[in-house]
């Protein structure tokens, strides 16, 4: 054998010091970010990297030098070791949940070879080259080679939920020369080398060589088993293992953590950046006043007022004046901003774990914010991207209606109408299956001959596998979930599908036990979009039976059938219109002359070496015509609940919807109609489905220039009525660096975008392709493995508990049980959370330049000597105490509208996204009125007390009146500018808003007091100043004057602003204050009525493979157990959706989406709101 290279990896069996030459990765998994070395050191950089937090180090360092530091270390040092504690702990709660993930995973037991002895190991002792034993309904362990199974002929099934998202059953199949090796000793002698591709991402693709004995035999995905699959209805099966740990397809396709912040976060690293060059920007203007000062007045004072050492000259004290400016003006940005921002968002979690409403009772599990650092990101959503599988559905799918021979069955379940009972004539009736139309039952126990034909037909054309564990109790196992849903439907009507052998068909007609020869299968595939099967019956006629899309049938009947066909046709449109999955049925009699001459060429194909798929799609198309219509199935997709209403109320909402699935392009096309992403009134909908460069870049142009067609400007805002449809391979093609812009604009110019057939890292990549050009937030959605990289890459992760495991959610930022709560997640709490984050940050700039900009103006009338305003004891407690916690209840507590207003008027939410409610405008109309502030604050008191005097004559131009008479005004107009800015009042902010008012009042009497000046003579040295100061009327008019010169301002803005120019918020509570009601529930009881030219779609859209005919047939598969069934489920309610459509599309794209117009009448005001 020749030398290893790096672009290939060889593996020889039970050799592990051969394995270990290559350095190949153990199967030890880790997700987790740190571990107990590295937790300190990358946490703290990760936390440096908050601009704000080098900062405040940065003034930590400068406080501890004695010459230019006025305040006490200890003020910025505490609060600094707060935040960067508080926000660790936080980090490292998170991850120690990762590493109990790892280690529940790396101490998974597997049955390992080790000199011909089945040991029990830990999957991480798992190594290369090993060869291991899998027993029913365990996880893979590592990506295997499929060397044998207890099943015939080396066949096992495997799900592979975890990977892609399916849930029905796959087959794999050993190569045949090692499919004998079922012993572990003849295994404990196998030394087979494996040549193959190095570690990928590809999980639908396997190129490798087995050598052994001389010989040489290829591999490829069919012989493979990769971690993440579970083994089921297979006993046992030994498999080589090719990679492990890393170097497995799971964790190839899954993304590293990533550290997630806001957009809000990285605005305000610009801002404190912003900040400190102002900050900068005073203090060298402070400094030069100094030493203009020092060298023109200073110098007059040396003799008794000399420098103080090291200082000698006016140019030094003006450079230690910058740094104590620096320090005393830092309070611009305190570090209570940011403790303040986590306790808020702290808040914020509990808010949503605490959400009954968005509680799932049937799980028992309710929402979780897995992280605190997002919220106020969930009310700025534009993009989310959904996986369909388990996150739109349900994984239910239920026989609705149907049609035969011309008549339509089937009624929808109304409040008065019970299912009909099967139980009392049928033993064998499946007891989950409902349906209410009793005609139909009536019609099989009458003995119509079309209907029994339909039935038996259902029971006979499909390739499910039943297994009896005990008299009666029957298990279908089907390959996709309406195949088990058609045959569970023939069974509840009497006609049981009971077992089957390679060459026969047992089923049970009205009790009666009947046994078909299963004469041929021809087999489904994507191209043909039907099956059918040939069987003789008891009394030896051979009839052909076929179930296909009504599209290809139609094509094929006899011409006998028209005026059944057109009626049958209008069945199938009204289903359609329903959003329901059909399916035609169809048979044909023979003769015994045309099967023997059919068969003879069916053999000859089957047998061909060359072109053997085109040879039998031939012959099929050969037997498969002049059939005899017989009807139509229609089965419901069980969406999660909700699923339609949300989507609608999102994309009102402005939130595009991308749907990025393992399953194939009919399955995606049926779940975009069912929950109205794709509708029949769209003006296009372009499928891009080509395997080259070329083919996808025509595709994407012919769709992009139809897209195109409203102005660019609209492009952004979903304008034109089109859906992009974009299969796997293509997607490949479309991501390279010179398409995916044009991929890009043409996805984002349309409605709706569906991506089918997509692996993990695809999903990932087109998340990160909207990221990074489109500069919007994006939400990533799933329910599974194969989402963790998707949900990872996003700005938002969300996962769904659903039945494809945790790893979702484990790697999530929030967690629920149903895609519905999407909606509240975002409408209610994100737009609140982003609402509260902002007023808080605006109001929190405000009161802190209104707070520290005093000091700048006192230093032109103190010499610019960095004395400060107030007492050290007022600087420390102002954001401490005074004014931290009428802010935090305002963060935590405000809203501008209900939460049901926030669900009934979508276009809400379209502040956040625009982020017109925080940006750098915002940020500079904040700290103009907090300079504003500070000049009233400062000049009005310097300019009355300067002249006042008290009642004995005694001037009142002193420096501590000054101090307390400023800080009173402060706290008293920050007081009534936060009771302004709230929206929402709560007992909480009455107390917190006036009780710091009071508690502010408290403190400043007792630190004037004789008790504290008794104990601590040189701490309190102004004893009585406050009572005299605030006994002084001329004080209290000056105070008032100041607050109202400070309020009047913004009130006459709010009013004027309010009265020209109202936000939607605005008009929408002064609606609800001028009806005084409630508004009644939008109608979302009516079933929506679907129009005549519906589209179809086929039942065979969910997954269904080709070559289990083959299968069946030739024997391999017998056995009781062997496919999964999966099902999948239902469409709701939604004619309330298409009416918010028409109001939408009855404006054009610039209008807004919801008018409210105010009229006068009768001298009473109303609101027409349309």
């Amino acid at each position: 054998l020749n030398f290893c290279s790096w672009e290939e990896r060889r593996v020889r069996a039970n050799d592990r010091d051969y394995n270990e030459k290559f350095q190949y990765a153990s199967n030890c998994i880790m997700t987790s970010k740190y571990n107990i070395i590295t937790f300190l050191p990358v946490n703290l950089f990760e936390q440096f990297q908050e601009v704000a937090n080098t900062y405040f180090l940065f003034l930590l360092i400068l406080q501890l030098i004695p010459q230019i530091s006025s305040l006490s270390w200890f003020t910025t040092i505490v609060p600094l070791v707060l935040v960067l504690s508080i926000t660790a702990v936080k980090d490292a709660t998170d991850d120690y949940f990762r590493h109990k993930s790892d280690n529940q995973v790396n101490n998974r037991q597997s049955q390992v070879l080790i000199g011909g002895i089945l040991q029990k190991e830990k999957w991480m002792n798992v190594r290369v080259g090993d060869i291991i034993k899998l027993e029913n309904n365990q996880f893979v362990a590592a990506d295997l080679l499929l060397l044998s199974s207890s099943e015939p002929h080396g066949l096992c099934y495997i799900e592979t939920a975890e990977l892609d998202g399916e849930t029905n059953m796959k087959v794999r199949q050993s190569l045949s020369v090692t499919s004998e090796l079922g012993d572990p000793n003849n295994l404990a002698q196998f030394d087979g080398e494996v040549v193959c591709e190095p570690p990928n991402n590809k999980l639908d693709r396997f190129c490798g060589t087995l050598y052994w004995k001389d010989c040489k035999y290829p591999l490829s995905n069919q012989n493979m088993l990769l971690r993440g699959c579970v083994l089921r209805n297979t006993e046992s099966c030994y498999g080589l293992v090719i990679f492990a740990g890393p170097d497995t397809k799971l964790m190839q396709n899954s993304g590293r953590t990533k550290f997630k912040r806001t957009s809000i976060d990285r605005l305000m690293n610009t801002l404190v950046l912003w900040i400190f060059g102002f900050l900068v920007c005073m203090g060298v203007i402070l400094a030069i006043g100094n030493a203009v000062w020092e060298k023109e007045v200073g110098a007059l004072f040396q003799s008794f007022l000399p420098w103080d050492p090291p200082v000698d000259n006016f140019l030094f004290s003006a450079f230690l004046s910058f740094w104590s400016y620096v320090i005393i003006l830092n309070t611009v940005v305190p570090i209570s901003l940011y403790v303040s921002v986590e306790v808020i968002r702290l808040g914020h979690s509990y808010f949503i774990n605490w959400d009954r409403r968005m509680f799932c009772s049937r799980s028992n599990t309710a929402a979780e914010a897995r992280t605190t650092t997002l919220n106020e990101e969930l009310g700025q959503v534009e993009y989310i991207f959904s996986d369909k599988t388990g996150t739109l559905t349900q994984n239910i799918m239920t026989f609705n209606k149907c049609s035969i021979n011309g008549h339509t069955y089937g009624e929808e379940q109304h409040m008065r109408v019970q299912a009909l009972d099967f139980s009392a004539w049928n033993p064998l009736a499946a007891r989950d299956f409902c349906f209410y139309d009793q005609s139909l039952l009536d019609a099989v126990m009458e003995g119509e001959p079309a209907v029994h034909e339909f039935f038996r037909v259902l029971s006979l054309c499909h390739t499910v596998m039943s297994e009896e564990k005990s008299e009666g109790e029957l298990l279908y196992k089907a390959q996709s979930p309406d195949e088990g849903a058609l045959v569970t439907a023939a069974r509840n009507f009497g006609f049981v599908f009971r077992s089957r052998t390679p060459g026969t068909v047992t089923t049970q007609e009205l009790g009666k036990a009947v046994t078909y020869t299963l004469l041929a299968i021809l087999d489904f595939n994507n191209i043909r979009k039907r099956m059918s099967v040939i069987v003789r019956n008891p009394e030896g006629r051979i009839r052909l039976y076929c179930k296909g899309a009504d599209t290809v049938l139609f094509e094929r009947l006899h011409s006998c059938n028209h005026e059944l066909m057109n009626v049958t046709s209008d069945h199938l449109n009204e289903y359609a219109g329903d959003g329901l999955r059909t399916l035609a049925v169809a048979y044909r009699d023979l003769s015994e002359e045309q099967w023997e001459e059919w068969s003879e060429h069916f053999r000859g194909a089957d047998k061909a070496t060359d072109c053997r798929d085109d040879r039998l799609a031939a012959a099929y198309e050969e037997i498969e015509q002049d059939m005899m219509l017989l009807g139509a199935t229609a089965i419901e997709d069980k969406l999660q609940e909700g699923v339609p209403e949300t989507i609608a109320i999102l994309s009102l909402a402005n939130i595009k919807i991308w749907v990025l699935t393992g399953d194939k392009q009919e399955t995606a096309v049926n779940i975009g109609y069912s929950c109205k992403m794709l509708t029949d009134d769209m003006t296009e909908i372009f499928i891009v489905n080509g395997h080259t460069v070329q083919s996808v870049r025509e595709e994407l142009r012919d769709g992009g220039k139809e897209a195109e067609a409203p102005p660019p400007s609209l492009l952004e805002s979903i304008s034109g009525e089109f859906a992009l449809i974009i299969s796997g391979h293509s997607l490949a093609h479309a991501l390279e660096a010179d398409m995916e812009r044009e991929f890009l604009e043409t996805a984002c110019a349309c409605r709706a975008v569906i991506c089918c057939r997509v692996t993990p890292l695809q999903k990932a990549l087109v998340v990160e392709l909207v990221k990074r050009h489109k500069k919007a937030v994006t939400l990533a959605i799933g329910d599974g493995a194969n989402d963790v990289s998707m949900i990872k890459t996003a700005h938002i992760g969300v996962g769904i508990s659903g039945q494809e495991g945790i790893q979702a959610v484990l790697a999530s930022d929030y967690s629920f049980s149903q895609f519905r709560f999407l909606q509240r997640l975002l409408l209610v709490h994100g737009r609140w959370s982003y609402l509260r984050m902002c007023r808080f940050l605006c109001y929190f700039f405000y009161k802190n330049f209104a707070f520290t900009m005093v000091h700048f103006w006192f230093g032109f009338f103190c010499g610019f000597s960095a004395q400060t305003v107030y007492d050290q004891y007022f600087i420390t407690l102002y954001n401490i105490v005074y004014t931290s916690l009428p802010v935090l209840a305002m963060g935590i507590f405000d809203q501008d509208v209900p939460e049901q207003r926030s669900l009934e008027y979508p276009k809400l939410y379209e502040p956040g996204q625009l982020n017109l409610l925080f940006n750098k405008r915002e940020f500079f109309i904040c700290i103009a009125q907090g300079i504003y502030t500070s000049v009233v604050l400062f000049f009005i008191p310097y300019g009355v007390l300067s002249h006042a005097t008290q009642s004995n004559g005694v001037p009142l131009a002193d420096y501590q009146t000054f101090a307390v008479t400023t800080a009173t005004a402060l706290v008293i107009v920050v007081s009534v500018q936060i009771a302004l800015d709230t929206g929402y009042w709560t007992a909480i902010n009455h107390f917190f808003i006036w009780g710091s008012l009071g508690t502010y009042f408290t403190i400043l009497f007792a630190m004037h007091s004789s008790i504290l000046f008794n104990i601590f003579p040189k701490q309190f040295h102004f004893l009585g100043s406050a009572h005299n100061t605030l006994g002084q009327p001329v004080v209290w008019l000056t105070i008032a004057l100041a607050t109202v010169i400070c309020i009047a301002p913004v009130l006459a803005f709010r009013f004027l602003k309010l009265d020209l120019k109202p936000q939607l918020s605005d008009t929408v509570r002064h609606t609800q204050l001028v009806l005084q009601k409630k508004r009644k529930p939008g109608g979302r009881a009516g079933r929506g009525v679907g129009g005549a030219g519906g589209s179809r779609r086929s039942g065979y859209a969910f997954a269904h493979q080709e070559g289990f005919g083959e299968l069946i047939t030739s024997g391999k598969n017998m056995r009781l157990s062997s496919l999964a069934l999966a099902t999948f489920a239902s469409r709701h309610s939604s004619s309330w959706i298409d009416t918010l459509r028409r109001k939408k599309h009855a404006n054009s794209p610039g209008d807004r989406l919801l008018k409210i117009q105010l009229c006068h009448h009768r001298n009473k005001l109303h609101f027409k709101i349309y």
